[in-house]
């Protein structure tokens, strides 16, 4: 496994935290890890031997006078062998708020400390035991809001995506190698056929790996879906169709909604913000003014526009003109109030269209579908891989070097050589190695205490 390097000092102290949610429950967990975690165990509890590595020993919780106050499982993981890789153990208590406070308390005050957010797995990552993509698989576990999402970070958490930026890093630092023998040989056998046949399967290679990685932060993120449109063309109305409850105010009265409404809900399996704005028009009223001003940055800065359309009025050149600013944009012309007569001539509309009454619920699960098919391709959504933003910036970047490399090819083996370099260099950010300290830092802030 490549070494990864960092400029963070590790603390070699011991770390204690809860590890589960604060309440009532079955039990609850306090981990330590650290030089010393055996041995705050063993000032807590009347046992004081913990032999093999992962098993559960039955004793007593003590207080600082030596009293019992909670019979718990304390188990012992050894260095090497533990999440951290270092010496760790847990103590599970009886799953009261109380109890577990009483037990973190008292293994600070017998040479732990508290733990940062995320230090744990921050331990992990520096200790070799998982490298960043499974970290944020960890994460992605975490934060999972869908089935999809949860089997993403579980493929990226068990190395799937490590393995292949590993074995793509390789085959890149294979022609790399090759291009250099060259360039100090130059009087050997050209290489240039094979080096661009290499080159092709590694673009085919990263490509297929951005796509899944596109896919797994779809599934991670979600996708920010915009509703817009006319006053009173019936946007909160969707959108409360959308939901299946009443979210948004709906009445006769243009300019009702004047802010932004946000509420999310999962669309077969992809996280959804949906936003519905203030309906567009110009506006003496300084608070609406302001509101479609708003419904105008949400609507560029959207992943997805529903663009509703009262379908019994027909379009004006308000309507055409909202519509020409999502050209080449994902886009989806709703047309509402299909249970009245219609007076649109939808020849003259640019967009994909889908009709609906979202007064009566009617052609709502059209809408669901038409959202699910632009956020993403079907076929990917069951091979996404979770990664971050950095991460999917990396991979786009070391692809882009790679076809750089092929097109640079026939001018010269140092500038493909420079150019795989840096395709390298891309990959190595990915699994975490050269980290700084700023991104783990930004990177394990993320996660909760106790993980």
């Amino acid at each position: 496994m490549l070494r990864r390097k960092t400029g963070y000092v590790h603390r070699s102290d011991t770390i204690a935290a809860i590890s589960t949610a604060l309440g009532h429950s079955g039990i609850a967990v306090v981990r330590i890890s650290g030089p010393d975690a055996v041995n705050v165990v063993r000032r807590l509890v009347k046992r004081q031997e913990f032999p093999e590595h992962g098993r559960m020993y039955l004793t007593s919780l003590l207080d600082d006078e030596g009293r019992v106050i909670d019979r718990v499982l304390a188990v012992r993981f050894m260095r090497g062998r533990s999440y951290t890789g270092e010496e760790s153990a847990e103590i599970h208590t009886h799953g009261g708020s109380l109890i577990a406070r009483t037990c973190l308390e008292l293994a600070v005050k017998n040479g732990a400390r508290l733990a940062e957010p995320g230090e744990f797995t921050r331990r992990a990552f520096i200790n070799g035991r998982i490298d960043l993509s499974q970290a944020e698989g960890v994460l992605g576990v975490i934060q999972a809001k869908s089935q999809e999402a949860l089997h993403a970070a579980a493929r990226t958490l068990t190395g799937e995506l490590s393995s292949r930026a590993h074995k793509i890093h390789d085959e890149i630092l294979a022609l790399q190698s090759s291009l250099e023998i060259q360039l100090d040989f130059p009087e050997g056998e050209t290489v240039s056929d094979d080096i661009n046949g290499g080159l092709d399967g590694v673009i085919s290679e990263l490509e297929e790996l951005v796509s899944q990685c596109s896919a797994g932060q779809i599934l991670r993120e979600g996708v920010r879906v915009v509703i817009a449109g006319r006053p009173n063309a019936g946007k909160s109305s969707l959108m409360n169709a959308l939901l299946g409850r009443n979210r948004a105010i709906v009445t006769d009265i243009p300019g009702t909604t004047r802010d932004i409404i946000e509420e999310g809900l999962i669309i077969d399996g992809i996280p959804v913000r949906l936003t519905d704005t203030a309906g567009l028009r110009e506006s003496e009223d300084v608070i609406e003014a302001e509101g479609v001003r708003l419904a105008l940055d949400a609507m560029s800065e959207g992943d997805i526009c529903l663009y509703v359309i009262d379908s019994s009025r027909g379009l004006d050149d308000d309507d055409r003109g909202y519509m020409s600013m999502l050209a080449g944009r994902k886009a989806l012309a709703v047309l509402n109030k299909s249970d009245l007569v219609s007076a649109l001539d939808e020849a003259r509309i640019p967009l994909k269209k889908v009709h609906v009454s979202a007064k009566n619920c009617a052609g709502i699960d059209d809408v669901k579908n038409a959202v699910y098919a632009l956020a993403c391709d079907e076929s990917l959504l069951s091979e996404g891989l979770n990664a971050s933003a950095m991460q999917l910036e990396e991979l786009r970047g070391s692809l882009q070097a790679v076809r750089e490399a092929r097109d640079s090819l026939m001018l010269g083996e140092d500038i493909t050589a420079g150019l795989l370099g840096s395709a390298r260099v891309s990959l190595l950010r990915v699994l975490g190695v050269d980290a700084g300290d700023e991104l783990l830092d930004s990177m394990f802030s993320r996660f909760c205490v106790g993980k």
